[in-house]
């Protein structure tokens, strides 16, 4: 079957844009993308460049960043899509490991989550001044240090506050 220019990168586009809004683990759909795309007997049979399976590597990248900031911001903290510090600290586990298997530099995507928690953490103390607030951090005060100094935070002192609300 012999694919249009066209149709070669309609499909890539679909691939990609699936890739990018993904679920919880876009690295999932990243494999799926590059099966239907270069060997699915249904796909468009593509041989990829090293620049587009670079652009869906971004879009993991990307995903990856959407949720684990999803799940540090303040305002999601009471809505039915917030999973809480623990889901943030699973998805940059997964995160990390991906970009590291892909050879990607996240030094400005540490940074960008390591701001993230900070403000959520800021909130999240702030917040805990009143009496009705229900904490809504779902780690270990340890797993808390942990992540913070995973994402180059290297005093946990900003945290104690929050050491006896932790699950």
């Amino acid at each position: 079957m012999t694919i249009q220019n066209n149709d070669s990168s309609t499909a890539f586009e679909d691939e990609w844009y699936a890739v990018r809004y993904s679920g919880e683990i876009p690295e999932v759909a990243f494999h799926s993308a590059l099966f239907h795309l270069t060997e699915d007997r249904d796909g468009p049979d593509l041989s990829l460049s090293p620049a587009q399976v670079a652009q869906l590597v971004d879009a993991v990248r990307l995903r990856y960043l959407d949720i684990i900031e999803r799940d540090l911001l303040p305002a999601n903290r009471q809505t039915s899509g917030y999973r809480g510090v623990k889901r943030a600290i699973i998805n940059w586990n997964r995160f990390e490991l991906f970009c590291t298997s892909y050879g990607l530099n996240i030094s400005e995507d540490k940074q960008q989550v390591a701001q993230a928690l900070m403000h959520f953490l800021a909130r999240e103390i702030e917040d805990m001044q009143s009496p009705e607030h229900r904490c809504c951090i779902n780690c270990s005060f340890e797993e808390l240090c942990a992540f913070s100094e995973q994402l180059g935070l290297s005093s946990t002192e900003h945290l104690s506050p929050l050491h006896d609300h932790c699950h």
